[in-house]
């Protein structure tokens, strides 16, 4: 068996096209398939078959990787892909889906003779494009020598927590870590809010960070993007509420009370229905005003 494989990627937003870039440097044969074309187009340029739909993407892949929005966006373009889709083919499934929403997608992947992993990925748009996600990784042993290999060019480590991809172990890993991310996500947006209302300098309260055990680089990340005004993508608002509500959801199935998590799932709410959806997360800033506000 080569050290390369032919990968479909499915899904070309931020983490997808990045991940696809990082495969072709790797070597990789790959095709790339979104459903607004002109979001995959540009990968032509680092090497990639840019197909016109599902099956055409999957058809003769050793891979697939999916990297989609949510659990009923992934359903519905792998059915879409099945025609295509090879017998041992491997499916990565790296959008975050909850354990919740994996069962249907490994009866799909069964149906049709393909091995299905469950890796949801730790990290944004900047490890993305450098190769260095943390991959979390469920599914059978005889998928590992495909996997690893796509794993080995996306991210900087794997951790393998078991042979069931639908038994949600990485799912319920890769819930537990978004649920501290939005946490210091919204925690930082509040603490700006809270400083302009009160007329802080907000430099003053980050310079008091500085050199405690409080401070974090993916704070200063955040405030940089709200204090500067640039929402660039890395996790956008509305990608950020649909993963509170899979935690929520969870934690309420699990019989655990959080307060935290719905109260995101609001203030979230709020900041994509003032237009805000499609920036980075950071922009929770603004649901913790009437009207917009700037800066």
């Amino acid at each position: 068996m080569t050290d390369t494989s032919t990968v479909a990627v499915l899904g070309t937003g931020t983490m997808g096209a990045a991940m696809a870039r990082t495969l072709l440097r790797a070597g990789h044969d790959v095709r790339v398939w979104n459903r607004t074309r002109s979001r995959a187009e540009p990968l032509a340029a680092d090497g990639a078959t840019v197909a016109d739909d599902p099956a055409a993407a999957v058809r003769g892949a050793d891979a697939v990787l999916t990297v989609l929005l949510d659990g009923p966006t992934v359903l519905e373009t792998m059915r879409a892909a099945a025609p295509g889709l090879g017998e041992g083919a491997v499916w990565l499934q790296s959008s975050t889906v909850g354990p919740e929403g994996l069962a249907p997608l490994a009866a799909l992947a069964a149906e049709h003779g393909a091995l299905f992993v469950d890796a949801p990925v730790l990290g944004t748009k900047q490890p993305a494009e450098a190769g260095e996600l943390q991959v979390l990784a469920a599914g059978p042993q005889e998928a590992r020598p495909v996997a690893d290999r796509v794993f080995d060019a996306i991210g900087r480590s794997t951790v393998w927590l078991g042979e069931e991809g639908a038994g949600g172990a990485a799912s319920k890993l890769k819930l537990v870590f978004n649920n501290w991310v939005l946490t210091v996500i919204n925690g930082t947006a509040e603490s700006l809010a809270l400083a302009k209302g009160l007329g802080v300098d907000p430099e003053r309260f980050l310079a008091a960070l500085e050199g405690t055990a409080l401070d974090s680089g993916y704070l200063r990340m955040k405030a940089k993007a709200i204090l500067t005004g640039d929402y660039t993508v890395n996790f956008t608002v509305d990608a950020a509420a649909k993963d509170a509500r899979l935690i929520a959801g969870a934690a309420e199935g699990a019989g655990v009370r959080l307060d935290l998590a719905p109260a995101g799932v609001a203030r979230l709410a709020r900041a994509s229905e003032a237009g805000h959806g499609d920036q980075d997360a950071a922009a929770s800033y603004f649901a913790s005003f009437e009207g917009p506000a700037k800066g």
